[in-house]
């Protein structure tokens, strides 16, 4: 599946119903949500003797991804562009790869 084709199919199952304002309240929220459970379960894991939950970080990262592509639509990204711009970004940050100078530095 191309990047942008997941943007589109996941958005058949987006509210249409809501505004532009509304949809994007919806896609933070939700995004801060799902992130949310995301560390629910490594805190489980770290600090509570829990055997990490691989597949259901799995499925809350699906969830997360559902809400970036939501947030990205709303405010007319292509999820691509802004995955490009990132690596873009991380390249003129840390051309060699990460490095704790760079990061305290930048």
């Amino acid at each position: 599946m191309e990047i942008n084709e997941y943007q589109y199919l996941a958005m058949v199952s987006a509210n249409k119903n809501l505004s532009k304002e509304d949809m994007l309240s919806n896609g933070v929220m939700g995004l801060c949500g799902e992130s949310g459970e995301v560390i629910d379960i490594v805190k489980k894991h770290l600090h509570h003797g829990h055997e990490l939950d691989k597949k259901h970080i799995f499925e809350e990262l699906g969830d997360v991804m559902w809400y970036i592509a939501e947030l990205c639509t709303t405010l007319d990204f292509k999820l691509e562009d802004v995955m490009i711009a990132n690596i873009e970004k991380l390249k003129k940050r840390y051309p060699e790869g990460f490095s704790k100078e760079r990061s305290i530095n930048r």
